[in-house]
């Protein structure tokens, strides 16, 4: 990172569209007394870059998430999700836009209780466009690279916690998104077992997956190739 760059910023490679750009993004919600959540966010990750994000309970990562995620905007400055504007979307262009170049995995899972595992990775292609007759041989594909190819036929409720944690990062890259979102992904694990899903996601950057990774745990936090702290909804890229 160059001296002029923003806190938290990367330039890009040459002709390489950086897969996430904040420019002065600010979240506000109104009061009284209003409170700003982020404030003046400058912030590049780069196509195949590995980013934690980091800060105490109110720090503003939530917002982040919610931000990064198409799931809020910002109140002012720009975000672009792989060169295109956002803000200038409709709700119905974002979702689409979500769909197609996002995945998520969360703390808790959100896994559907009364379908197989194979049928909680295929829906997300439902909404993502995927043609019908792919939907399955990726889903397949996405288990088998997250150790879990025989337990297609399984209900989740069967399966140990990091077993359906690996489930979700399935249903998360099975769309093949350009960016891979994680809240939190270890913290209902335990320590071997957050050890074994890190691997994963190790492994899925290896194969040039972009990855942003917003954790409380400054072990977590470490795996990645860069990180970035939120403190009192500023960030700095330490």
């Amino acid at each position: 990172m160059t001296a002029a760059a923003p806190a938290g910023a990367r330039p890009a490679d040459p002709g390489t569209e950086p897969a996430i750009e904040l420019r002065d993004v600010t979240r506000s919600f109104p009061g009284p007394p209003e409170v700003q959540a982020l404030k003046g966010v400058n912030l590049t990750v780069a196509a195949g870059d590995y980013l934690s994000v980091v800060g105490p309970s109110g720090s503003g990562k939530s917002t982040m998430l919610n931000v990064l995620g198409l799931l809020d905007r910002p109140t002012v400055g720009e975000y672009r999700l792989g060169g295109v504007l956002t803000g200038t979307l409709s709700e119905d262009e974002r979702a689409a836009l979500r769909a197609r170049q996002l995945g998520f995995v969360f703390q808790a899972f959100h896994l559907m209780s009364r379908r197989s595992v194979l049928d909680n990775v295929m829906m997300p292609m439902l909404y993502a466009g995927t043609p019908r007759a792919e939907r399955e041989p990726r889903a397949r594909e996405a288990l088998e690279r997250v150790g879990l190819g025989h337990r297609v036929d399984f209900l989740p409720g069967r399966l140990s916690g990091g077993e359906r944690q690996r489930v979700a990062v399935a249903r998360a890259v099975a769309t093949r998104p350009r960016v891979l979102l994680a809240d939190e992904p270890t913290g209902n694990l335990d320590q071997t077992t957050t050890g074994g899903i890190m691997e994963l996601f190790e492994d899925l950057h290896g194969d040039g997956l972009t990855l942003v990774v917003i954790t409380h745990d400054a072990g977590v936090a470490r795996r990645a190739q860069r990180c970035v702290r939120l403190a009192d909804g500023r960030a700095e890229e330490v």
